[in-house]
């Protein structure tokens, strides 16, 4: 039993030594062709999908200019880090009725960088 316990121990204390994955902007703007089809990340310059420039901090469904999906109007959603995440992994999950078609990213890190891509060029 105390064999168990040490190896469990030490297991949990690998996993909390693990580092999270850092932001790497240049990772992000990899990412971002799989999202440049449908959105840019220059103020107000809409395509099938609104521009994603400054979208962190703002209700989801309120880009100006840019026709929104009722769900995503209606969604109540204020962009942030954890729901962005949570929409790029399952956008129809997320948002049952948003008339997003992508399939979502299933790699955590590919989330982490597109984020920080994003949030990097709503600041230049």
């Amino acid at each position: 039993m105390l064999k168990h316990l040490t190896t469990l121990a030490s297991l949990l204390f690998a996993l909390a030594a693990t580092p999270v994955a850092a932001e790497d902007i240049k990772a992000g703007k990899k990412v971002f062709k799989k999202c440049k089809a449908c959105h840019t990340v220059k103020p107000e310059k809409h395509k099938v999908g609104p521009s994603l420039h400054g979208i962190l901090g703002k209700a989801a469904g309120s880009a100006e200019g840019y026709k929104s999906s009722p769900a995503l109007s209606a969604s109540g959603i204020v962009w942030d880090t954890e729901s962005m995440t949570a929409f790029l992994k399952d956008p129809k999950g997320t948002i049952p009725g948003n008339k997003m078609s992508f399939g979502g990213l299933k790699k955590d890190d590919e989330i982490v960088n597109l984020i920080a891509y994003i949030k990097a060029e709503s600041e230049e």
